[in-house]
């Protein structure tokens, strides 16, 4: 099914846009209750105007919270980014710290937010737990878990490690284009004929190609 779903998007990747450890890490905390598009829409004025972590230490309160209004929750997003630069210049010397035992301890930082950071700052696997990655391995019957922790142990048992990123990129990329949570395309999936879940969405091949989120390349 890995292998499968790698083929169907080869170029699958995080989507949010980063040059830094550290604006990808601010990037994830913004994405949280929000679209990946929409942070993408923020980030540039953010990052032009805090480049370091004292930066983020350093800001205006309400200049913040203006320009990450559109992402949502904007105070408390404000408040995580803020005691973040803190952190960041307190305990790491300003820097982004490339482990998770580290990464969790920083505000507004969890196992998800950790891992998107390590597997595409870092290049350290990383399984990422998010809203697409939880329903569908519930969907293809690889895990019947629902807590995001376990779901990403018990995941990463069937999985060798150098693997673990792209998996959480093909898997996510899967659950926005063409498993999605309403009405999946089963009959444009490559993977129908191993999943367990297949006939919950639409099974017409042409009514399921109209329910992409994305062209197929021709045959």
């Amino acid at each position: 099914m890995y292998r499968s779903l790698h083929e169907r998007y080869p170029y699958a990747h995080c989507e949010l846009d980063f040059t830094t450890p550290l604006e990808l890490l601010v990037a994830t905390i913004l994405s949280a209750q929000t679209t990946d598009v929409g942070v993408n829409k923020v980030t540039p004025i953010l990052f032009a105007k805090y480049r370091t972590a004292a930066d983020y230490a350093g800001a205006d309160r309400v200049e913040m919270e203006t320009i990450v209004q559109p992402t949502g929750f904007y105070r408390a997003k404000t408040d995580s980014l803020i005691k973040l630069g803190a952190a960041l210049v307190e305990r790491f010397d300003g820097e982004v710290p490339p482990r998770l035992k580290d990464l969790v301890t920083l505000p507004g930082v969890g196992r998800k937010t950790a891992n998107v950071v390590l597997g595409n700052a870092f290049d350290i696997p990383g399984i990422t737990v998010d809203t697409h990655f939880g329903r569908l391995v519930r969907r293809f019957g690889w895990t019947e878990e629902d807590d995001p922790v376990k779901v990403e142990h018990e995941i990463g048992r069937l999985f060798m490690r150098k693997d673990w990123t792209m998996l959480s990129h093909v898997v996510i990329f899967h659950g926005r284009r063409t498993c999605h949570a309403k009405k999946p395309a089963c009959g444009a999936c490559p993977i129908a004929r191993w999943c367990p879940s297949y006939g919950i969405g639409e099974t017409d091949p042409v009514k399921a190609a109209k329910l992409l989120k994305f062209e197929l390349a021709p045959k």
